[in-house]
């Protein structure tokens, strides 16, 4: 079944240089990017983005993580989307993820873990109608 999912390549990836090379892991995958944008978010926009997490003890340092810089969201599209980019990236913890995964090869630790998905077919219509309203 072909589905969409949103993704956001995070600041430190993209201030690594490094974008283009997560980018072509999902398009070497037979991903299609139908959606993309390099943009710098506010502290509002990342606690609309995060609100499952504002209470959470990690949240107030990956809200500054997730304002310091330009990021990558995107959207891709193809079969089983959801599951084919969470394979890719690896588990949410870098030190946790197997080796070849985005986050192995990119993360760092905490919110520096390279990239962003949706977890489920509700977070990414959620997610992709607040980074990207006119799809």
């Amino acid at each position: 079944m072909s589905e969409k999912t949103l993704v956001i390549i995070k600041p430190d990836v993209v201030e690594a240089g490094n974008a283009g090379r997560v980018l072509a892991r999902y398009e070497e995958a037979g991903l299609s990017i139908v959606a993309m944008e390099l943009r710098t978010i506010d502290g509002a926009f990342a606690d609309r983005h995060y609100e499952e997490h504002l209470a959470r003890d990690f949240y107030p340092n990956l809200r500054t993580f997730m304002t310091s810089g330009p990021m990558i969201p995107l959207v891709l599209c193809g079969p089983d989307c959801i599951s084919q980019v969470r394979e890719l990236n690896g588990a949410t913890d870098p030190a946790k993820a197997e080796p070849g995964t985005i986050r192995a090869d990119f993360g760092d630790s905490g919110p520096r873990n390279a990239v962003h998905a949706s977890d489920s077919a509700e977070s990414a219509a959620r997610e992709i109608a607040l980074w990207f309203p006119a799809l």
